[in-house]
């Protein structure tokens, strides 16, 4: 009989990557696996025990990293979070939003491909978006990313925009986070141009800049 993923309706936080080479090795490989069968099944049908099969192991060595495939997701999840989040840096800091409105709007629209690009080239990357926002047990791991980064936007803006009160600054922040990933997430949902679109919503923002600027 095939083994259940014990409490597979609840959240369960993946543990932490092993240090030994060996137990480092395995947990990558799970998680390569867990994409791969990601991207052939979907959220609903992903298991613990396809996962095994893919991998090449057995349930207690997947157990001893993951206590369920939610936990599996959590970890595929963070990953892909990091490297979206690792994108806005190269494009965005306070001498380009303090500057000129046209070079905004391209680092805006080039950030957004980016974090599309980035999104596409990662294994079962639009699955795993799907699951952080289906999911109710990967809530928390979506919302606590995009809140960080928004912060961190927040104080950024507050830098050049002392005029504006710290309450809009950090609104304005939540919600422009929130619309990038949006945005990515219409991409994969939609047949649409993606420089197109990115450059629509770049301008979308861009404008509102220029307001918050009083330009």
């Amino acid at each position: 009989m095939a083994a259940k993923d014990p409490a597979s309706t609840s959240r369960a936080t993946p543990k932490a990557r092993p240090s030994q080479q060996r137990a480092a090795e395995t947990y990558e490989r799970i998680l390569a696996a867990a994409a791969e069968v990601l991207c052939e099944v979907g959220i609903e049908r992903l298991s613990t025990n396809l996962v095994c099969d893919c991998a090449g192991l057995t349930p207690p060595a997947l157990y001893r990293y993951f206590p369920n495939k939610y936990a599996l997701l959590e970890e595929l999840g963070r990953r892909l979070l990091e490297k979206q989040n690792a994108q806005i840096a190269p494009w965005i800091d306070p001498a380009l939003l303090a500057g000129p409105l046209e070079p905004v709007e391209e680092a805006l629209t080039g950030l957004l491909l980016d974090t599309y690009r980035v999104t596409a080239e990662t294994p079962g990357g639009m699955w795993i978006l799907k699951a952080l926002r289906a999911v109710p047990s990967l809530e928390h791991v979506r919302l606590d990313s995009h809140r960080r980064v928004a912060a961190q936007q927040a104080e950024l803006l507050s830098a050049i925009l002392p005029q504006v009160p710290a309450e809009d600054i950090a609104q304005v922040s939540r919600i422009v986070v929130e619309l990038i990933h949006s945005t990515v997430e219409l991409l994969f949902d939609e047949e649409l141009p993606a420089q197109r679109t990115c450059r629509t919503v770049s301008a979308m923002l861009t404008g509102h800049l220029q307001r918050l600027r009083g330009d």
